[in-house]
């Protein structure tokens, strides 16, 4: 199966008056994947995943990669979140293709929320409250978020500081924990120079942790950018809480928060500034979560 498959698109799909849900409903017919699509609370997620497994495959939790298909308004979203999307496309013909069966793959609906709206309204969180009310015990998930620009792989620390912070549940602390050390022994087992912890914006994570599940968020920045951020850090450990919300806040203007993540959510946020040649990075790290 031909990868390029919904790379042929990606100009269309971040286009202004692009009808994403159709597009990428598209895509992932023609490559030829199995999913479904859920309907909940208003928004629909695209799960993609391999045919119904037998016993065997379902007695360790699967991996579940996460990545957003909206975008904000008056923004071409080419980076937040259209290259997530795409990679984690990529990422599930390669696992179909050689067979793979532990996976899932979820695209999900209005990861972006207004101003004044609560995490509640979130996609992931209804979302993730259907999760628990599975028969899927523990799963892991990941939530790829603007990882189209940069060399370095941002392993977010965000929900370990604000479970700590705010002296959230120990179980869901250790999960949380757990996630982060699977994401870095896989950066490491694949011998990725380029990797850091550091916290970041919210995405879907914050949905699935409000409603009591683990996830642990991806992303990417450029290696300036993160010895920037690392200063920073280091200066004023407080800042950490500037980045967090950010996001939820709509508010990028801080000089200090990376040039990248201040494009988000703006008409700056181009296919201008995505780099390719560091689009196989996230794939190979990704197909790796999905075979421990």
């Amino acid at each position: 199966m031909n990868t390029e498959i919904p790379w042929k698109r990606f100009m269309e799909f971040i286009s202004p008056q692009a009808n994403r849900f159709t597009i990428l409903k598209e895509i992932i017919m023609e490559a030829g994947l199995d999913h479904t699509v859920l309907e909940i609370a208003g928004n629909r997620h695209f799960v993609v995943a391999p045919p119904p497994q037998t016993e065997k495959y379902l007695r360790r939790p699967p991996s579940i990669l996460v990545a957003h298909y909206d975008r904000a308004a008056g923004s071409p979203g080419a980076n937040d979140n259209s290259a997530g999307v795409f990679l984690l496309l990529e990422t599930a013909i390669k696992l179909k293709n050689t067979n793979d069966k532990n996976w899932a793959i979820i695209f999900t609906d209005k990861e972006e929320i207004k101003p004044g709206e609560s995490i509640q309204t979130q996609g992931a969180y209804t979302l993730a409250m259907g999760l628990k009310n599975s028969k899927m015990e523990n799963p892991k998930i990941f939530c790829f978020d603007a990882c189209g620009t940069g060399d370095t792989l941002i392993i977010s620390t965000t929900a370990q500081y604000l479970l700590k912070k705010d002296r959230g549940s120990k179980v869901l602390q250790e999960a949380v924990l757990e996630l982060q050390k699977l994401a870095l022994d896989t950066a490491r087992n694949l011998g990725m120079k380029k990797a850091l912890l550091a916290p970041t914006p919210f995405s879907d994570d914050a949905g699935f942790l409000r409603a009591g599940l683990a996830a642990q968020a991806i992303t990417m920045l450029p290696s300036t950018e993160c010895i920037q951020l690392v200063a920073e850090l280091r200066k004023n450990p407080d800042f950490a809480d500037t980045l967090i919300t950010a996001k939820l806040r709509h508010d990028n203007r801080d000089k200090f928060i990376p040039e990248t993540w201040r494009c988000l959510n703006s008409p700056s946020d181009s296919h201008l500034r995505l780099t390719r040649e560091n689009f196989r990075t996230v794939v190979r790290f990704a197909e790796e979560l999905c075979r421990f």
